[in-house]
């Protein structure tokens, strides 16, 4: 056992605040690692105030990790001490359903054992990415590329992988036209990825101040979509829209956005029942989907290819004190577009 600092939530209404807790030895399997960088996701503001239910308490958030591995179990075989590494939303599974069995973890049909806010197999409560170090079996463990700034990693093992992923499954490139639904967190990952894969990026925004930025980011349109004018060239024309917007909004206005057999994918998580009309679906073909986070071989995979491309989280960097002021930002959408903890400050 090892002492870990980490910043945590003691119930739902406190603030976040420094707490200590004990770590496992390392296991045969397991991979101990020094904590360098957390992404701060807005799911951990969800968890922390309980806004999705079942919280659990006290709770040290955080599923975007990046650090260097300090101590290895026995029959690890992965990574060696020193090895820069990354940890995701997971860290564990069934490891025996269908889904598992074809490299599905994320799907576990007994769930996945999540990085924090959740229970490992032998039923202790995981905690996450805001404290010094973790202990994790190496299957869940993924390699990272010496090569870029890392503190622009630690965002991709969540907001990354999460607008990788479907972009992926349904085979998004040359040919297509796809919209990306806002320009957070989420989006600007969804720009990135889509436009690297060669296809025409379209970003849909209420927000006119954000154009310059999305083309920057590799966009090759810009939508303000308050705007009727603006709007009515684009009906009909879509294969795909990447929904990233968690907060309610009208899903038959961008329904009718899409093109014969198009799909509205939704990666962001409305808090509140979807509404949308069979007419405006059926009138096209048109299909509605979600996607969840990526395999731990696939998150593997897209780390590969950032290397390669060069393709990181643009993100602001915060000290441990300042997250709770980073959560009302975020709230306020005043973050471009991911806050990471330099967690040697938790030091």
């Amino acid at each position: 056992m090892s002492t870990a600092k980490a910043y945590a939530a003691a119930t739902k209404d406190s603030p976040l605040a420094p707490w200590s807790f004990e770590r496992r030895a390392p296991k045969a399997h397991d991979v101990q690692i020094e904590i360098l960088w957390s992404g701060v996701c807005h799911s951990d503001i969800h968890q922390a105030r309980d806004e999705w239910g079942g919280s659990m308490f006290p709770m040290v958030p955080g599923h975007e990790i990046v650090g260097r591995v300090t101590a290895i179990g026995d029959h690890v075989s992965k990574f060696k001490v020193g090895d820069l590494t990354g940890v995701g939303c997971m860290i564990d599974s069934c490891r025996e359903c269908r889904n598992c069995n074809r490299d599905l973890e994320q799907y576990c049909e007994k769930g996945p054992n999540y990085t924090y806010n959740s229970l490992e197999k032998d039923g202790s409560p995981t905690y996450g990415g805001y404290s010094y170090h973790i202990v994790v079996d190496e299957k869940y463990v993924v390699s990272v590329s010496e090569k870029l700034p890392i503190e622009g990693v630690a965002p991709l093992l969540c907001a990354g992988i999460t607008t990788y992923s479907p972009l992926k499954h349904w085979k998004i490139g040359p040919g297509h036209k796809v919209a990306v639904l806002g320009l957070g967190g989420l989006g600007h990952m969804g720009v990135k990825f889509a436009a690297a894969f060669g296809a025409e990026v379209t970003v849909l925004s209420t927000s006119p101040n954000k154009e310059a930025d999305a083309l920057a980011l590799g966009a090759h349109k810009f939508v303000v979509t308050t705007d009727v004018e603006q709007i009515k060239p684009y009906n009909n024309y879509f294969d795909f829209i990447l929904d990233t917007v968690s907060a309610p909004h009208s899903y038959d206005n961008y329904l009718r956005l899409l093109d014969n057999n198009g799909t509205l994918i939704f990666v962001g998580i409305p808090p509140v029942p979807m509404e949308m009309t069979c007419f405006t679906l059926l009138g096209n073909r048109r299909s509605v989907a979600a996607s969840g986070i990526g395999s731990i071989a696939e998150t593997q995979e897209m780390l590969d290819f950032c290397a390669e491309h060069n393709i990181v989280s643009d993100v602001e960097v915060i000290n441990m004190d300042y997250i709770n002021t980073a959560y009302d930002r975020m709230l306020k959408n005043d973050v471009k577009y991911r806050f990471v903890i330099d967690i040697a400050s938790l030091k």
